[in-house]
């Protein structure tokens, strides 16, 4: 008889007088049980109701910073033509009509999608206008200019009671009291608009006399629904929209535009987030469980009063299950597959068909762990074995090895084909997106195939050959399978020699350190430098960064590797007092407890200013690794170092990482750099990441700068620094010094000529 059988034998038992009796004592748990989990339902309504309100709040209060920072950057947009040298010789030295129309006003309408430029001369008559690409019409120059004059007024020095300028600078063409650059948010034709101002200039270089008469440039950009789009995209906002003077949902949370005399200019409303109602609704389950649990708990206290032997068998039965089974996805685990393995060998030898071994591994499941946490790692586990279960036949052995490790024993023979296509019907099944706790999440999977024929040996060879299958699939870009063969025994000896070549390389300074600039937004001055390791083999010549290091990191080399580079471009950075020396760190380097030690012991043996020492750590050094590395980059930070995130926006991104851990700069990945040109979403996307650094206090560094048009970009957005192949490729540590010698003999080009230097 199972245990199955025993376990239905006994609920068919009838009640006695014990059952009485023990409902004495039941009874009073479940009381105090139903009166905790009533006290913890009327705690999670009224955290609903306040995370309601806040959420609420919060929205409005990033809404209005989303408005000021759309002003202040249109005002950087026409900061970038008004301030230039050539504004200042074709408008206010001479006016150029062709030229203002050509570089002012189809510049801003066509790169910028400004709606109107007006040029006011120094009499405030508008001496060119253009809306919509098209000359203004005097009508709208009539409507207009009751809103710009005085904003150009206030520029000239005259108190025309603005109060809410977004950005307002001494030294304008009015003297002390005036601006050089104004914008503020006002209706213009009865549409809001960000109107921003700029005197042609730069002001600076010019008389105390000719200031009041400069001209000054004028553009309106409407706050329209292309705008209220991309903010509520980066705000994630609902349904967000201007409303006019008709009735608005009561759910809806509104926000009005109005100067600060109190006159309207515009109200936006949008459906909130409703956190509460999430709170409540994640609480909900909890308390239908606690109610299953207890009735399932007093259930089983009464059926465990009332078993006899019947129940010892039944729980011997477990326990030997518990021990051959995995016990989160209920799969056999590694002891139960062993054994199958050994007898699937011996039936093989004995005369049946070939089997062959699946030994799979789940890709990108630690980020999922580290990201969404381990009950998420755990139910992804238990989708991961339903699919596994129903996608293979029903005399294959499925088993959990542990962790993300699975494997399968399949009787289907030695036919590649089939073997293959069997092995990308797992990766699809595998590979398909999971919808887990309301997140959607996406892994994928490399098998490891070895065969099971007459002539293989134990377990542990098996277990080898599939393992290296598993390590030649992974290394080939993971998501694909590989079926062992001789080769890869060759393959893991040529990665063990590059291994221990690379290891005397690093005791016997084989190794080169080439070093890229990195300039200001102008590309006119080197600030800092990014130290690269480079490897000229001397048998196998040049050896590529990615090779060389991931071999460094799977051998456990990558610790005497940084510190090696550190103190190399510590030494060489002594060469250069004016400049920041950029050091990558690896994760598995920087999660060491002796890091920040060695940090400052090569800081001291060098000499080296700390000041000038720039970390730069990537998104997954943080990943799973929050208290520690936190305490490492406060260390960091006393001894003076900055700290720098980089590649932002490639991984798992999170605005946690800026708010909780001390960064000083942000660098933009170059794959958005290359994209600006291209595509709208990728300039949208580095407007959004120099505004958030800028916001946050951070210098912003650009990647992979290449062309004239990325260098142009990047300086009207605002970033701060940029490096790449159009201000020099890495080069040596005397390149570097020649460079600083004859900074004039340097000019930036773009990427086709700087790749042929």
């Amino acid at each position: 008889m199972t245990a199955l059988a025993r376990f239905r034998r006994s609920e068919e038992r009838q009640y006695t007088t014990w059952d009485r009796a023990r409902l004495s004592v039941v009874v009073p748990i479940g009381v105090i049980v139903v009166v905790a989990i009533a006290c913890i339902v009327v705690t999670a309504l009224s955290s609903a109701r306040r995370a309601d309100a806040d959420a609420v709040a919060h929205e409005r209060q990033m809404f209005a910073q989303a408005v000021k920072a759309y002003g202040e950057r249109v005002l950087r947009e026409l900061d970038s033509v008004g301030s230039s040298d050539a504004a200042q010789r074709n408008i206010r030295t001479r006016f150029d009509q062709d030229w203002v129309g050509q570089n002012v006003g189809l510049w801003l309408a066509t790169f910028f999608n400004h709606n109107a430029v007006v040029v006011f001369d120094g009499n405030d008559g508008p001496v060119y206008s253009l809306v919509d690409r098209q000359p203004a019409t005097a009508a709208w120059l009539e409507t207009a200019k009751a809103v710009l004059l005085p904003l150009v007024d206030s520029m000239r020095g005259q108190d025309t009671g603005f109060s809410d300028v977004l950005r307002r600078d001494s030294a304008g063409p009015g003297g002390e009291d005036s601006q050089a650059r104004a914008a503020v948010i006002r209706k213009v034709v009865g549409r809001p608009a960000v109107i921003a101002a700029v005197a042609v200039g730069p002001v600076a270089r010019l008389r105390p006399t000719d200031k009041a008469g400069a001209p000054i440039i004028v553009t309106v950009k409407y706050i329209d629904g292309d705008v209220l789009s991309g903010i509520a995209g980066r705000l994630q906002l609902k349904n967000l929209r201007q409303i006019g003077q008709g009735p608005v949902p009561t759910e809806d949370s509104v926000y009005a535009l109005a100067t600060p005399s109190g006159a309207p200019i515009a109200a936006f409303a949008w459906t909130p987030r409703q956190p509460g109602a999430e709170i409540v609704a994640s609480v909900v389950p909890y308390v239908a469980v606690a109610f299953s649990g207890f009735a399932l708990l007093a259930a089983f206290v009464l059926r465990y009063m009332r078993r006899t032997a019947a129940a010892i068998a039944a729980g011997e039965s477990r326990l030997r299950h518990l021990a051959m089974h995995d016990p989160l996805c209920g799969l056999p685990n590694r002891i139960f597959f062993s054994e199958r393995l050994e007898a699937a060998i011996e039936e093989v030898r004995a005369g049946s068909r070939r089997a062959v071994l699946f030994y799979i591994d789940l890709d990108h499941f630690k980020d999922v762990n580290d990201t969404l946490g381990h009950p998420t790692g755990d139910e992804l586990i238990r989708n991961v074995t339903l699919r596994l279960t129903h996608t293979l036949r029903g005399n294959d052995l499925v088993a959990r090895l542990g962790g993300d490790e699975f494997a399968v024993i399949s009787s289907i023979g030695d036919d590649p084909d089939k073997t293959m296509s069997m092995a990308q019907r797992i990766i699809a099944a595998i590979a398909a997106p999971y919808a887990i706790n309301g997140q959607n999440i996406v892994i994928g999977a490399s098998i490891g195939i070895a065969v099971i024929d007459k002539t293989c040996g134990g377990t542990a060879d098996i277990m080898r050959y599939a393992d290296m299958a598993l390590y030649r699939a992974k290394n080939e870009g993971r998501n694909r399978a590989c079926i062992y063969d001789a080769a890869m025994d060759a393959d893991l000896s040529k990665r063990k020699l590059l291994e221990g070549d690379l290891r005397d390389a690093i005791e016997n300074d084989g190794l080169q350190i080439h070093y890229q600039p990195i300039v200001n937004k102008n590309g006119e001055a080197t600030v800092g430098v990014e130290a690269l390791c480079r490897w000229t083999h001397p048998v196998r010549g040049e050896i590529g960064p990615t090779e060389f290091i991931a071999a460094a990191e799977q051998s456990g080399l990558i610790i005497e590797l940084g510190a090696w580079v550190l103190r190399r471009a510590c030494l060489d950075g002594k060469a250069w007092p004016d400049l920041t020396v950029a050091v990558n760190v690896s994760p598995l380097q920087f999660r060491r407890t002796d890091f920040v030690d060695m940090v400052e012991r090569t800081l001291k043996e060098t000499q080296f200013d700390p000041a000038r020492l720039e970390i730069e750590i990537t998104e997954s050094v943080l990943l799973g690794n929050v208290d520690t590395a936190e305490a490492a980059m406060r260390r960091l930070k006393a001894l003076g170092v900055t700290l720098a995130l980089d590649d932002f926006g490639t991984g798992y991104s999170s605005l946690l990482y800026l708010r909780s851990y001390p960064f000083d700069k942000l660098k933009i990945d170059r794959s958005f750099v290359r994209s600006i040109e291209k595509a709208a979403d990728a300039a949208a996307i580095v407007h959004a990441v120099i505004s958030l650094g800028r916001g946050l206090g951070m210098k912003v560094t650009a990647e992979g700068v290449e062309t004239a048009d990325q260098q142009l970009f990047l300086r009207a957005a605002g970033v701060h620094f940029m490096q790449g192949y159009r201000f020099g490729k890495a080069m040596t540590a005397g390149e570097i010094t020649a460079r600083l010698d004859a900074p004039d003999q340097r000019q930036p080009v773009d990427a086709p000529q700087a790749l042929a230097s």
